[in-house]
This record gives structure tokens, C-alpha cells and sequence, in this order.
């Protein structure tokens, strides 16, 4: 019986790759920037699946084809940007994908020795699934090849004791490029981040209208990413900049107003109240009450009575 197992192809080194996608041996071991029009070798199998240890940068056009990492999808046929962190796994959904642009692959490594390894996480669209990718703007993408041809220039022209310092300046550019290119992002789908913001809120109601809650405990802010098909973070960013509330905030003010609803009927003990939303502990859930509306859960309900 034929295995029917995915091979997983994993790459620790920038050389493992280029060698792997017919690329020669990158000048700087662990920096390097791969135009996609120069692969011309087969790279179906390693669309079935690898991981590569190192991060990626990309930039996508006149792409066909899916793409698939962590749990999402998507489809690059307008261009844009993905942004892959050391450990992520990637695949191809439907077979051949053919693309123009580049890559930008960068090691830890590179980067140890500089804020930058720090920074670097804070970047949260490295954590976005692939359905959140960056879409660019031609002036957009003008800036963004402009910054990635000055890497690739620094690289081919002048290795020196100058040259990381000049492309670690040159990648938080291009990462601070991309951080304001998605904010414009946000604000310019607002009618798909609202009707993203009213599923959220039905998720929200539907959880604690069937008493979930009560069963699962509180509602987290992966629960509501994976009902809603998107990345922890990106709900996040995409909430903060569409409300000025983060979702953990946004979960907070849900459980505030049906703490208040169901001690407003009078009917509930403050524990029962407690539970139903999903505390383990009323003593939580008091807490939490007196932070977000400076009273006591016992204080609101006795206004009531």
C-alpha cells in the first residue's frame, strides 16, 4: 500500500534553500533576497509541505494558485505581501502555483546581535494567517521594491564591516513600511472589518446565550480568531484600529454587559451570575466587575432593587 504521508521538507539554512529551488549559494550566509522569474526548477514537492527555520519575507504578483500556512488561505491573484516567521509550515493547495517578485530570508541569527531580534516580534503580522496578507497600493509597492533592491544591492555590491548595520537599518524600514501599509489597510476595509466586528459580536451572544460558558469557561480570544477564520493577532490589530479596542478588551466589555443584564433581573445570585458567565470563582468575576465600572457586583444589583 502506497504512503500516503506528507513529506515535510525542512530548512535550517539560507544555502539548504536556495540549493533545494536551484538558486546559487546565497552571498551572505544568512541574508539573502531570491527573485522568483529566476527558479526555473520543479518546486512542486516542496509545495507539499516545509517549514523553514529562518524568516521570509515575501512579495507576490500575478500569483496563481493557493498558498496555505498555518490555518489559512489565500489567494495572491492581486499581489501582495506574506510574512513568515522561523518554525511556520507552508504548502501549496492546488497543485503548480506560478508568481512573479521576491523574497527577502533572514536568519535569526542575522539579527541576534541588534534590538532588532527583539523587535522584530512585536511585528504582529507575522503571526497573520495567509488570508491576511498585505495588499499594496502601486506607490505601495514601488516604496516596498524600492527598499528590497536596496538590500539586494548592499548584498551584491559592497560586503563589508558597515554592511549589517546598513541592512539591519534597512529591513526595520522595510518592517515599519509594511506596519503603516497595513494600519492604511485596516482603515480602507472598514466595511469588511465591520461586518467581521458584527460576527464577532453574534459569536460573542450566541456563546453566552447558550450558556457555553458555563461549560467551556470564558470565552478567549483564539476561540473568537477561530470562529471567525482569522489570526489571534490579526483580530487584534484589525479590532484596535477599527474601535480602539484590542479583542481581549472587546471580551471584556461583552462580559460587562451581560454581567449587568443578568444582575439587573434580580433573579441571580452575584455567584450564580458568576458562573454562568464563566468564571471559575465569583471572587474573579467581582474583581473584574469593580475594574471595569468602579462598583461592586452586590452594589449594581442592589441600585436595582
Amino acid at each position: 500500500m502506497k504512503n500516503k504521508e506528507t513529506h515535510m521538507h525542512v530548512f535550517n539554512s539560507l544555502t539548504q534553500l536556495h540549493d533545494a529551488i536551484g538558486q546559487p549559494k546565497p552571498q551572505h550566509p544568512l541574508i539573502s533576497i531570491v527573485n522568483y522569474g529566476d527558479v526555473d526548477v520543479d518546486t512542486t514537492e516542496l509545495g507539499k509541505g516545509m517549514m523553514l527555520n529562518f524568516y521570509k519575507i515575501s512579495f507576490k504578483s500575478n500569483f496563481k494558485g493557493k498558498i496555505k500556512y498555518g490555518q489559512g488561505f489565500y489567494d495572491f491573484e492581486e499581489g501582495g505581501m506574506s510574512f513568515i516567521a522561523p518554525g511556520q509550515i507552508i504548502r501549496a493547495v492546488d497543485g503548480e502555483t506560478d508568481f512573479e517578485g521576491m523574497s527577502l530570508h533572514i536568519h535569526p541569527d542575522f539579527i541576534r546581535p541588534y534590538a532588532l531580534n527583539t523587535i522584530i516580534k512585536q511585528y504582529g503580522f507575522f503571526s497573520y494567517t495567509a488570508a491576511e496578507a498585505l495588499y499594496l497600493s502601486e506607490k505601495e509597492k514601488e516604496t516596498i521594491l524600492g527598499v528590497l533592491k536596496s538590500i539586494k544591492e548592499e548584498l551584491n555590491e559592497r560586503i563589508d564591516t558597515f554592511s549589517q548595520d546598513v541592512i539591519i537599518s534597512q529591513i526595520e524600514l522595510l518592517l515599519n513600511y509594511c506596519n503603516r501599509f497595513y494600519n492604511r489597510q485596516f482603515l480602507t476595509r472598514k466595511a469588511v472589518n465591520n461586518d467581521l466586528l458584527s460576527k464577532m459580536e453574534l459569536v460573542l451572544d450566541a456563546y453566552f446565550n447558550d450558556n457555553a460558558a458555563m461549560d467551556k469557561g470564558l470565552p478567549t480570544v483564539q476561540f473568537l480568531a477561530n470562529e471567525l477564520n482569522v489570526s489571534a493577532n490579526y483580530l487584534s490589530d484589525m479590532l484596535r484600529n477599527l474601535t480602539g479596542l484590542n479583542a481581549q478588551q472587546h471580551i471584556h466589555q461583552k462580559l460587562i454587559d451581560k454581567a449587568k443584564e443578568y444582575l439587573g433581573s434580580g433573579n441571580l445570585s452575584i455567584a450564580e451570575v458568576a458562573y454562568r458567565l464563566g468564571f471559575e470563582r465569583p471572587q474573579s468575576f467581582s474583581k473584574m466587575f469593580k475594574q471595569k465600572t468602579n462598583q461592586t457586583p452586590l452594589g449594581f444589583k442592589q441600585g436595582f432593587n
